[in-house]
């Protein structure tokens, strides 16, 4: 399998420390005012609804992590996405001579499904060669192969293409722009164009895209809440061409120098997830696509669907740590960032998550604690929709919390005890609990047994 697609994150940038954590130690804060929690609910002051038809939302889906997929696993995940509202999956592709096997999986179980939901082309210039022709004939046939399937995603009227990385691929020609033009646009169906190149200085000479994604914006590079500062640098760079967002809801890497020698964490505290989507939410006149980062990268621990792929070495962090119970969350911000109001909170729901060991804990594990280590706190973070104001406790052993939340959806953290404990959440409405949750596996351990920063993710019914 292709092993590139482990480095996606450290191109442009490295992580370094700077301002210290911004964490406030107040059990809640309110989605729509990041900076300055208050125990008020995303319910009370929302934007002014507009039209959903130019907003769309995608996931990123690694190709590469695919080799053991069927049609059959490709249709469970093209179901589960569009149940959330995801519009497309970014097929992200390398040179492997297996993966077009597995793109033409994907589009023939889209359309197996009868479904709306959409596919588009992903290029991964980590993995394919792009100084010279040799992979010229690679990228234009899957645009062809592509361009009249009923599940690729067009966009004013032009067939949908993205890309990582790429921002110095000439293809063998005199420049970037004009080498891009040639491989994608030149002789082929109308193209849209919009990848995650890193280098914002060179937009204006790149009449090629259509667009950028801004890769990076779903984390905070350093150790500070996530901000919209990256994503206004694109704006600006664009000039009124199309702007894509991303969205991540963790990142942690544990690959020894044996191994790909990358081992570290991009700050995940305060509701990432969460954060991130009010950021979205707040600037969204200059938002036109979200990609969520990503659907299956499990060697970066930031995945949101199942694992069920083919991963690359990464099992010591991954197995035992489903994320799915995100997906509800995310589905309520795509709500939310399509039609400009929050969706109305129907049932009572908690989702939680959370590292299951001291940060500042050792281990046997072989492999280095994590860089960037020291940039996370040791808290159960947690996001409760509630149809009605509530008592919501939040305990793990002798630790415990309870705050008196408003109709809505509102953030809570709980500080870890010094002492192992299982992680509960209870709401009391009328002076009754009205509902408990215990996630089975949501174990908090002085000891860990390797240096695992991945998140325990878990949502209650």
């Amino acid at each position: 399998m292709r092993t590139s697609a482990v480095f996606r994150s450290l191109i442009s940038t490295s992580a370094s420390a700077s301002a210290s954590s911004s964490a406030s130690s107040s059990s809640v804060a309110s989605p729509s005012s990041v900076a300055s929690p208050s125990p008020t609910s995303s319910a009370t002051a929302v934007p002014t609804p507009r039209s959903s038809s130019s907003k769309l939302v995608f996931a990123h889906h690694l190709v590469g992590f695919t080799y053991s997929y069927t049609v059959s696993t490709w249709a469970n995940d093209i179901s589960l996405a569009a149940s959330k509202g995801i519009d497309a999956f970014a097929l992200n592709v390398g040179s492997d001579a297996w993966e077009p096997g597995q793109v033409a999986n994907a589009y023939q179980a889209a359309q197996s499904l009868s479904t709306s939901f959409k596919l588009f082309l992903s290029f991964d210039m980590t993995s394919i060669t792009c100084g010279d022709t040799s992979q010229v004939q690679l990228l234009r046939d899957y645009i062809t192969n592509y361009a009249s399937h009923p599940n690729q995603l067009t966009y004013n009227g032009a067939v949908f293409v993205s890309a990582f990385a790429g921002d110095v691929c000439t293809f063998g020609a005199g420049s970037v722009n004009q080498g891009w033009t040639n491989t994608i646009k030149s002789g082929l169906p109308a193209t849209y164009f919009v990848p995650a190149f890193f280098n914002t200085q060179n937009f204006g000479g790149l009449s090629v895209l259509d667009g950028a994604f801004a890769w990076n914006s779903g984390w905070p590079m350093q150790d500070t809440n996530i901000t919209f500062d990256q994503d206004q640098q694109y704006i600006s760079a664009l000039g009124g061409r199309s702007y894509m967002a991303a969205v991540s809801p963790w990142f942690f890497t544990h690959y020894g120098p044996d191994s790909y020698n990358k081992n570290f964490i991009y700050r995940g505290d305060d509701w990432l997830l969460a954060q991130r989507w009010e950021l979205l939410m707040q600037n969204r006149d200059a938002v036109q696509f979200v990609e969520v980062n990503t659907w299956n990268d499990y060697s970066e621990s930031h995945y949101v669907g199942p694992a069920d792929g083919s991963q690359p070495g990464s099992q010591a962090w991954v197995n035992g740590f489903d994320h799915q119970g995100w997906l509800d969350l995310i589905a309520y911000y795509i709500a939310a960032f399509k039609t400009g109001a929050y969706p109305a909170v129907t049932r009572d729901r908690t989702f939680l998550w959370a590292r299951l060991y001291p940060a500042a804990a050792g281990s046997p594990d072989p492999v280095a604690k994590p860089t960037n280590w020291q940039w996370t706190e040791d808290y159960l973070w947690a996001v409760v929709q509630l149809t009605a104001p509530a008592t919501v406790t939040l305990a793990c052993g002798g630790a415990s919390a309870s705050t008196d939340a408003p109709a809505g959806t509102s953030w809570l953290k709980l500080a870890f005890p010094g002492a192992d404990c299982a992680v509960t959440s209870a709401i009391a409405r009328g002076g009754a609990t009205v509902s408990t949750f215990a996630p089975s596996g949501f174990q908090y351990s002085l000891s860990p047994p390797s240096y695992n920063f991945n998140a325990f993710v878990a949502a209650s019914p």
